[in-house]
């Protein structure tokens, strides 16, 4: 991991992501991109009085850009508290849709991670699943960590990770074993198994064998009917800091988490949560 992408908009929400991407880059020894995007008006090409769009334009783009300077200083004074003062932080300012431009610039800076503030939720996961980060993370090949809008960054001592022992999760949890080690993190790895599971002893005996020289992993297997109950009470039993999973799972915490008892449940809840690419 040589370069992570952090989009920020100067709220609360984007300095809890910064946060959590500064430790993110002290742990691999990686390079920040901060970028910050800014909409251009909508000019009615009726009205009486002709504008100069140009005008209109550096305007806005010097006014973005002499506020950027300023908030980097505030960034760059939050990394000192967190001992990271080192680390080497590029800015880059856009005008434009955020999604568009977050997509050219992981293909133009070749960057490997992005770490994402999510806000405007009603509760934890409904966040997640946001119209930017779900966009983020369907348009991207690379990890996306998203970090709920009231979240506090606390050491990640113990990754949780779902899966259904499919062939795809084997790879994403390799991913996820390699960020562990690094932040010296034990994964817990759930299986919510139901009565209408159908993944056989053999396959799961293949996946342990598999993982049976990772001795930060541990697997966990639990019977239940209510899958979106067993995850919250997983997160919280287990103390679960950041939550790791396969993007191809979206379709189904989407189900899980929009329910109307889980966004109940899910309001004490601010545990980051990893897309991995499969």
């Amino acid at each position: 991991m040589k370069k992570i992408l952090v989009p920020l908009d100067f709220t609360e929400t984007s300095e809890n992501a910064f946060v959590y991407a500064v430790e993110m880059a002290k742990l691999f020894k990686a390079e920040l991109v901060l970028l910050h995007t800014f909409e251009l008006p909508i000019i009615d090409s009726q009205m009486a009085v002709p504008l100069n769009y140009a005008e209109i334009y550096d305007t806005l783009q010097l006014t973005n850009s002499n506020h950027f300077k300023d908030e980097i200083s505030k960034l760059r004074i939050i990394a000192k508290e967190h001992k990271a003062e080192d680390i080497v932080m590029n800015h880059i300012m856009m005008d434009g849709d955020l999604i568009f431009a977050i997509k050219e610039v992981v293909q133009d800076e070749d960057i490997d991670f992005v770490v994402m503030g999510t806000n405007g939720a009603s509760g934890w996961f409904d966040s997640f699943i946001g119209t930017n980060t779900a966009s983020v993370i369907a348009d991207l090949s690379i990890p996306v960590l998203s970090v709920a809008h009231d979240s506090k960054f606390e050491k990640i001592e113990t990754i949780g990770f779902t899966t259904c022992y499919t062939e795809k999760d084997i790879q994403a949890l390799i991913e996820v074993l390699i960020i562990a080690k690094r932040m010296k993190a034990k994964v817990k790895c759930l299986y919510v198994k139901t009565s209408h599971s159908d993944v056989k002893g053999e396959i799961i005996h293949k996946w342990e064998s598999h993982f049976e020289n990772e001795n930060n992993l541990e697997f966990l297997i639990i019977p239940s009917e209510d899958i979106e109950g067993t995850i919250e009470e997983f997160i919280v039993n287990q103390n679960i800091d950041l939550l790791a999973m396969g993007t191809h799972k979206r379709n189904i915490f989407t189900q899980f988490f929009t329910t109307s008892k889980t966004q109940k449940m899910s309001q004490h809840l601010k545990t980051p949560v990893l897309a991995i690419h499969e």
